[in-house]
């Protein structure tokens, strides 16, 4: 209890042991803590005086030694302020840790939002250091699994931009680093010396380190990498509860990072046998000009189940067979198919010349599978015979071919069959072309006749207009014939669904005379 003038009035005997100094008749000032007796003053001061501390009565907080108290008064009649004291100590430590849990929390969801929006395990180690140096430690390194000889570190200082680099060394040099990196419990900060920590495991221009702490970043099976965290001489160290909280953040580092590289090498994995199922580029072979386009029934897929090869012949002089075919379904499942179906015809090379005969191995080849999915299939040998070209076409279940004549003319091929992977056995017809300079025989599959779309959008495209595009092309090389019909028939469908489409054009090239290069030896022919 103090007067208005400052003094004590009572101390009772437990605010004796809290201020030892205090005593009946001694001033506030000085005696108890400046935020007290400051307290005291404003609690006497007229209600009217201007000021934005706390008034008469208010409740007032503040430390006595390493504990905090809250300060309640009373004020009575004849002047003296009654103060009682009540510890705040828990319920202060109680309400920090909750606040710390609750910014930890919203930490931890903010980097499980930021790590995850990416797939690219570049950008997910460059988070991963920058978020580690601004909320965890003074600088944070990510170092992934060795790749030969080098480790690959990502190193951040607070306040900086991550930095990569590779690093010829050893993580055995580094205490408890090379068993973080094989996904072991970490080491406890306590026990690295950081005078050991290597020129290359410090950022540039960071100075002395105070204290280290490295800990795995686990991922899916096999360790993601480690998080080094650092901080500089003459800070804090990390305490047990920051450890702790160091390794919930590299569970999700590790688990986006482990998530990225798993797509990478899936992704790879992807593209390349993605190479193997996509239609190859077409060109001249041994005189004959080839032209192909391919459109899945998905923009966005890149295969499906409508294919082509041209494969050339063994010996020169020999015809080169070229296969279009259109397997049952869409997407992934029949581009399988169709892969299945191109190797096999690969290995069956050795008898091209015979179609019946490769037609039905390869029927029987599709019957022996568990897979249901049957297909049509077109085949065509292609031969220069002078300046025309030889073909054979045989049709299994597969739209005939058209033959593009000089004089613009559109006739079908005299070709059909049964479909392969279906029946027992294939019967097939096989047509002989002849295809003189400027004609075109074109393959293709009914994604391009059955294609739904024109100004009601619901039209076929059909055969006969198919005819017109072609007869349109008269005299075109055969990648202009193939890219011109395409064209239409995406025209024609615009933005909605169709099949897949599948269009090779088989040309005989134009001649063209060169003249003598003396003037007098005889010229000769060219395609």
């Amino acid at each position: 209890m103090a007067d208005d003038q400052g003094n004590l009035v009572r101390v009772n005997e437990v605010a004796g042991l809290l201020f030892p100094q205090a005593r009946a008749g001694t001033a506030i000032a000085g005696t108890v803590p400046a935020w007290l007796s400051e307290a005291h003053t404003r609690c006497l001061a007229p209600v009217t005086a201007p000021t934005s501390a706390p008034g008469a009565g208010a409740l007032v907080k503040g430390p006595v030694g390493d504990r905090s108290y809250e300060a309640h008064p009373t004020v009575r009649g004849d002047g003296t302020v009654v103060w009682w004291l009540v510890d705040d100590t828990d319920h202060r430590l109680a309400r920090e840790a909750l606040r710390m849990e609750r910014a930890r929390t919203a930490f931890l969801g903010e980097a499980s939002n930021v790590l995850l929006s990416s797939l690219n395990l570049e950008r997910c180690m460059d988070v991963t250091a920058q978020m580690a140096a601004e909320h965890l430690a003074d600088a944070a390194v990510v170092i992934a699994p060795s790749r030969g000889r080098e480790l690959p570190i990502v190193s951040c200082v607070r306040g900086g931009l991550p930095e990569a680099s590779r690093v010829a060394a050893h993580p055995e040099v580094v205490p408890g680093l090379a068993e973080a990196l094989q996904g072991f419990p970490p080491v406890p900060s306590r026990w690295i010396d950081p005078a050991t920590a290597p020129a290359w495991l410090v950022p540039e221009g960071f100075g002395t380190v105070g204290s280290i702490v490295i800990t795995p970043l686990p991922g899916h099976g096999v360790p993601a990498g480690a998080l080094v965290l650092l901080r500089r001489a003459g800070g804090a160290g990390f305490t047990e509860g920051e450890e702790v909280f160091a390794r919930l953040f590299a569970a999700r580092a590790g688990a986006a990072m482990s998530a990225a590289r798993l797509y990478a090498e899936q992704a790879s994995i992807s593209e390349t046998l993605m190479r193997e199922l996509l239609p190859p580029s077409l060109h001249q072979v041994a005189g004959v000009e080839y032209a192909g386009g391919y459109r899945p029934s998905l923009d966005h897929e890149r295969i499906g189940g409508d294919f082509y090869d041209v494969h050339p012949a063994a010996v020169a002089g020999g015809a080169s067979l070229v296969v279009l075919g259109d397997v049952c379904g869409k997407g992934l499942e029949a581009a399988v198919m169709t892969g299945k179906i191109r190797n096999t015809l690969h290995a069956l090379l050795p008898m091209a010349d015979d179609h019946p005969r490769m037609l039905n191995l390869l029927n029987t080849a599709l019957l022996n599978t568990h897979d249901a999915r049957f297909a049509t299939l077109v085949l065509a040998s292609a031969v220069r015979e002078g300046a025309a070209v030889e073909l054979r076409l045989t049709s299994a279940g597969h739209p005939a071919p058209l033959i593009l004549r000089t004089d613009g003319t559109v006739e079908e091929a005299a070709t059909h069959g049964t479909l392969v992977g279906a029946l027992p056995a294939v019967t097939t017809e096989t047509a002989a072309v002849t295809l003189a300079p400027g004609e075109t025989c074109l393959l293709f599959t009914d994604g391009i006749t059955e294609a739904r779309g024109g100004p009601l959008g619901g039209a076929m495209f059909g055969d006969a207009r198919l005819r017109r595009v072609l007869a349109e092309c008269t005299g075109m090389p055969a990648e202009a014939v193939v890219e011109r019909v395409q064209m239409l028939a995406s025209e024609w469908v615009g933005g909605g669904r169709h099949d897949d489409m599948a269009v090779v054009a088989i040309s005989a090239p134009r001649t063209n005379h060169l003249s003598a290069v003396d003037g007098h030896t005889r010229g000769r022919f060219t395609a």
